[in-house]
């Protein structure tokens, strides 16, 4: 198994609407995946972030990273194996010894892309997408190989 990349990295904010304002100062106009009272998914091609009003006393409560990976079921296995309590599939949610959570992803079915070559120099060529995660791509303008 082995690392791929970062999916996304969720945020706790005060303000939605303060956060995407603050946003979009430093970066110019924000493209949302999607947005609710208390959540927001600032698109970034095929990655996001995800800023998430706080709620309450604890403020950690949804902060989290999205790590890739190109085999999400040995990671599970080996997290089982190492005593580490996991979510229940499909999802794949633990947390590192220091309570950081960690959100595992598979690359093969999200938007995030690495380029062919990258992908051969760490070892990976030939990691494909599914079919969903490359119409996704397609959708986006984002072209993908099989």
């Amino acid at each position: 198994m082995a690392l791929v990349g970062i999916n996304h990295v969720a945020l706790e904010v005060g303000s939605i609407d303060e956060a995407l304002a603050f946003w979009e100062r430093l970066f110019g106009r924000l493209t949302l995946r999607g947005r609710s009272p208390s959540m927001a998914f600032v698109d970034m091609g095929d990655q996001f972030v995800a800023l998430m009003r706080a709620a309450g006393d604890a403020p950690d409560a949804h902060r989290h990273v999205g790590i890739v990976v190109d085999d999400k079921e040995a990671v599970r296995a080996a997290a089982v194996a190492a005593g580490i309590e996991v979510s229940r599939p499909p999802s794949l949610d633990l947390h590192d010894p220091w309570g950081n959570l960690l959100q595992v992803v598979d690359y093969r079915e999200i938007q995030f892309t690495k380029a062919p070559e990258v992908l051969a120099g760490m070892g990976l060529d030939g990691l494909g997408k599914t079919d969903a995660a490359l119409a996704e791509l397609r959708a986006k303008g984002i072209g993908q190989a099989p």
